[in-house]
């Protein structure tokens, strides 16, 4: 018997991440010793800030190793409401705040509190890529809401409008966005929530990249936006980008008091507590001055401009100007190629790593990260310029 016969129907539908697929083939070489560089990242190079290393020594040295509450330990919840109040103007109760293993976990708790079978998920395309495994996972159906470069790859008010039918559910709105870097602004993210409000559908609006934003924009939290919208949100955020703590796999969310319940609930039976080490180590992030996450966010902002200086001055490749995040999404349709042969012969010929962005919905697309060092990044683009100049 086939072993896939053996697998829940769910199951059989999830896709393998194309993200990791290319940094576990990266890895491989650079093991054989192969001078690689990897423009696949999807987290900070910096180390994470040595407070918050202490800070997790501590718990360690003090005993603080046991079991928590199953949605996180209450002076870390108390320190997260106050967050979203001082810099997302959102009320949350600490009792609302739900912290997880990760800000994918979070998401993955709200689409399965909110999701029946068959509900549909409106995810704009191009998505982060585990957004419609999850949706699959939850027994919904993702439905994907096409945008265009010339809007910086952000829905419309027309666009849900024509998207949304009786089925429609949740819509994830993720702002800045991984892979196109795009910034929802305060204007776009109101006419959002008032389709979301007359129409009913709940919004999961993942914010992990909030602070890595350039050219002098805010982040607007959708949830801020009014009283209606409020009870239809659920925030997610997370450490992992802001403070570099990505294997930490601290995230949290804020919800309206019945759904941040319902997923407490789930929690206690499916992780029980995140790392009772790493939510010390997050209440020390939360509570330092933000010195690192803004020198972090300028060294991002310097190398996003140098990428796009060099793509501007290469054939066959062309990008929109990322407003968050560290990620370039590069359109290579010009080639002729689709995105997974162009990065592999890219990484078997030229030994640069990218993402094809036929994970994220669109084939003619790769993702570049830049968060690797700027020597590297040169190298990388004039490797990048080189193989591009064969088609």
């Amino acid at each position: 018997m086939k072993i896939d016969a053996l697998l829940s129907e769910r199951l059989r539908k999830i896709q393998p991440s194309s993200t990791l697929a290319i940094a576990a083939k990266a890895k491989k070489l650079l093991a054989e010793g192969k001078d690689v560089i990897s423009l696949a990242a999807g987290e900070p190079d910096f180390d994470t800030p040595e407070p918050i290393k202490k800070a997790a020594i501590e718990a360690i040295n003090k005993g603080f190793t046991k079991y928590t509450p199953s949605s996180g330990i209450f002076e870390l919840k108390k320190v997260i409401a106050e967050k979203f109040k001082k810099e997302n103007t959102i009320e949350y109760d600490p009792s609302q705040i739900v912290v997880s293993c990760g800000a994918k976990h979070s998401i993955f708790n709200a689409l399965f509190a909110l999701v029946n079978p068959n509900d549909e998920v409106l995810i704009p395309s191009p998505y982060w890529v585990s957004y419609p495994q999850m949706v699959y996972l939850c027994s919904g159906i993702p439905k994907f809401i096409k945008t265009s470069p010339t809007n910086n790859f952000k829905i419309t008010p027309e666009l849900l409008k024509k998207n949304c039918s009786s089925h429609s559910k949740v819509l994830i709105l993720n702002s800045p966005s991984n892979p196109t870097g795009c910034v929802y602004t305060k204007n776009e993210l109101e006419e959002i929530a008032e389709i979301c409000v007359n129409k009913k559908i709940y919004c999961i609006s993942d914010e992990i990249y909030e602070k890595i934003i350039f050219d002098k924009q805010k982040h607007y939290s959708i949830a801020s936006l009014g009283k209606d919208i409020y009870c239809l949100t659920i925030t997610v955020n997370g450490l992992s980008k802001s403070y570099s703590m990505t294997g930490w796999r601290i995230g949290y969310l804020g919800a309206p008091s019945p759904i941040a319940q319902a997923i407490a609930n789930l929690q206690d039976h499916m992780t029980s507590n995140p790392t009772s080490i790493a939510q010390k180590a997050a209440l020390t992030a939360l509570t330092m001055p933000d010195n690192f996450t803004k020198q972090m966010c300028q060294e991002f902002e310097k190398r996003r401009d140098y990428i796009l200086k060099r793509i501007k001055d290469m054939k066959n490749i062309a990008c929109v100007v990322p407003s968050g995040a560290f990620y370039i999404f590069c359109n290579i349709e010009k080639t002729g190629l689709d995105s997974l042969t162009f990065c592999n012969r890219l990484l078997d010929e030229y030994l640069v790593a990218a993402i094809p962005g036929v994970g994220f919905g669109n084939d003619n697309y790769i993702r570049l990260s830049f968060a690797t060092s700027i020597e590297q990044i040169e190298k990388a683009m004039d490797r990048l310029k080189n193989y591009l100049e064969k088609f």
